[in-house]
């Protein structure tokens, strides 16, 4: 049996969790649409597992930058422009997801007068979010499908 490639195995990884990572960031989309509800639970998971999948797609960017890059941008110029935005859009999925996470928090001890606005901008924050994460998720098996580790 060959030995398992350890950036192989990290990209299936990402790959697998940052599906995940859109599902958990639906959830707290769907919870926070009524203001009063806690999400506390939904909320944490969904930013520790995107900002978990954003860390694990940096730590193979290097291989990725080193071996793939350069033959993917030859061969298929489209679909290496569909890695370059599904970077972007990852990097908007987690600033959204924190933002959505800090006004949700914030929302708790906030007064009276502008908890219902943070709680409103959490929502709207895992709605985008979670819109950039499943775009994100699409580019990036389009780009798996024709050329991975």
């Amino acid at each position: 049996m060959p030995p398992i490639d350890p950036v192989r195995f990290i990209v299936r990884v990402h790959g697998h969790l940052g599906w995940l990572a859109a599902i958990a960031l639906v959830h707290p989309a769907i919870l926070l649409r009524r203001t009063r509800r806690k999400a506390h639970l939904s909320v944490g998971l969904g930013v520790g597992i995107v900002t978990t999948v954003f860390v694990l797609g940096v730590s193979f960017y290097g291989e990725y930058r080193d071996r793939l890059r350069q033959s993917i941008f030859q061969q298929a110029p489209s679909i290496g422009y569909l890695f370059e935005r599904k970077e972007h859009l990852a990097w908007g999925a987690l600033m959204l997801a924190w933002t959505g996470t800090a006004a949700y928090v914030g929302a708790h001890w906030a007064p009276d007068a502008v908890r219902d606005p943070l709680r409103k901008a959490a929502h709207w924050a895992f709605v985008a979010a979670a819109a950039l994460a499943v775009s994100t998720a699409t580019l990036g098996t389009i780009v798996a499908a024709y050329k991975s580790f």
